[in-house]
């Protein structure tokens, strides 16, 4: 078959030849139709991702659209290596599977799996959103940050705030509040927002931009009725992996960090936050934006626009 292989950590994927995937008890062999390229997929196939593997020579991709043995349109959620999802096949676990409504295409299934998934599970999860509570997205501007935001609104979010970089990228986000860190004011506008009120962050970026956020959120605070909860959501690193906190932001305010990934969320209850995102996509309206590229362009989109998210389709010409 035809797949996009990792040769070496680091180096862009190859098109060419794989062997093809053969299927034991509970296990299924996909066809593939729509395949996302998202930063963990990038981050395995660099070794820089805690879940990377040992050795190249595989297929990257850990998830997909495609259609089981049976002929079902379905999602699916970390093929068995060294098949992964950008590839005409794919080998998965017959219980990792979950359908895609029949009013959902497979590229815009896959795109909204793949930018949503992660803000789905972290709030109905992780930090447990109740109707009427603001969230606020940090690294808004981003494919994940953009979805989060409506994902938010759905699940019953009565106000969101967004919070980035790019002041004209932010511009054109549909939020109650934007904060563009890069603004004079910035940390002044985080403070009155958690000031207002701030029931959930979820943040895409950590590093300095968390720093900043922390700040906002807990310092100086100690009211001896008791602050209010906070749940912190940290979801990614793309800002830096490590930052500097004092103990006692912790101390005096209501600040809870939780993180939300493999490993603090079971795959069990990924799976099935996908398929609850899937189900809920047609009436929501969700429709993040993505390009689709054939499989033989994977190395374009490889090394392609950052701020996009693209979506491999080994059936498209």
């Amino acid at each position: 078959m035809k797949a996009a292989i990792v040769t070496s950590f680091g180096a862009v994927p190859e098109y060419g030849d794989f062997q093809d995937p053969a299927s034991a008890e509970g296990e299924s062999v996909v066809a593939v139709t729509a395949a996302p390229l998202s930063p963990i997929v990038k981050g395995l196939a660099a070794g820089r991702h805690y879940a990377s593997g040992k050795t190249a020579g595989f297929v990257p991709g850990v998830d997909g659209v495609g259609v089981d043995p049976t002929g079902r349109r379905v999602y699916f959620l970390f093929p068995k290596a060294p098949f992964g999802s950008m590839a005409q096949k794919a080998l998965v676990a017959s219980d990792m599977l979950v359908p895609v409504p029949d009013d959902l295409p497979d590229d815009r299934a896959a795109a909204i799996a793949t930018a949503g998934l992660a803000s789905w599970v972290a709030l109905t999860r992780r930090a447990r959103l109740r109707a009427g509570e603001t969230v606020l997205v940090t690294g808004a501007t981003g494919a994940a940050g953009r979805m989060a935001l409506g994902v938010a609104r759905h699940l019953g979010a009565a106000r969101v705030v967004a919070v980035g970089r790019d002041g004209k990228r932010l511009a054109a986000l549909d939020a109650d509040r934007r904060i563009a860190l890069e603004g004079e004011d910035a940390d002044r506008a985080l403070r009155a927002e958690f000031d207002r009120g701030v029931d959930v962050v979820l943040d895409f970026v950590w590093g300095a931009p968390a720093g900043r956020v922390l700040k906002a959120a807990a310092a100086d605070r100690g009211s001896r009725a008791g602050e209010p909860r906070l749940r912190y959501v940290q979801l990614g690193t793309v800002a830096g992996d490590e930052i500097a906190l004092r103990g006692d932001l912790l101390r005096s305010s209501g600040l809870e960090l939780l993180g939300s990934g493999i490993g603090s969320v079971s795959v069990k209850d990924l799976l099935a936050g996908a398929g609850e995102l899937l189900a809920a996509a047609p009436a929501a309206g969700f429709a993040p934006p993505f390009i689709a590229v054939p499989l033989d362009a994977v190395a374009a989109a490889w090394d392609g626009d950052p701020r996009v998210r693209y979506i491999v389709q080994p059936d498209r010409g």
